[in-house]
């Protein structure tokens, strides 16, 4: 973690969220009022696994280090502090640290009635190594 400062909790490790998780992950929870927001942090090299936002969406503040993120036929895109990616609901996808650093991220989730995340396949070494 040298050089890794972030102004968020770190959190506890993600263990209810490990079966969707490649690697180690850290969960810290910022709101649950009527808007849900966590602080994600990721070991270097962990990702989640695809998933869609059903309804609502998701919208991640990257606050430090560095990561990826990827929809589903499209190219991946760095995520640095101060990126901002706003997720529609419905759009398969993932997000982690890369390689050789360390991620901090504040996920937050669109309210929307019925709204629910379906978990689906983990990415690949194959995939993820190609970025």
């Amino acid at each position: 973690m040298s050089g890794f400062k972030q102004i968020f909790p770190m959190g506890e490790k993600n263990d209810a969220y490990a079966q969707y998780f490649t690697g180690q992950s850290y969960l810290a929870v910022l709101t649950q009022d009527n808007v849900t927001s966590y602080n994600v942090t990721f070991e270097p090299g962990c990702r989640n696994n695809w998933h869609i936002h059903h309804l609502g969406g998701q919208i991640l503040f990257c606050t430090a280090g560095k990561g990826w993120y990827q929809e589903e036929a499209k190219p991946a895109q760095t995520l640095l502090p101060g990126s901002v990616v706003n997720i529609p609901a419905g759009v398969k996808h993932w997000h982690g640290a890369t390689k050789d650093s360390w991620l901090a991220h504040i996920a937050l989730s669109v309210p929307a009635e019925g709204a629910s995340t379906e978990w689906l396949n983990p990415v690949t070494d194959q995939e993820y190594n190609k970025l």
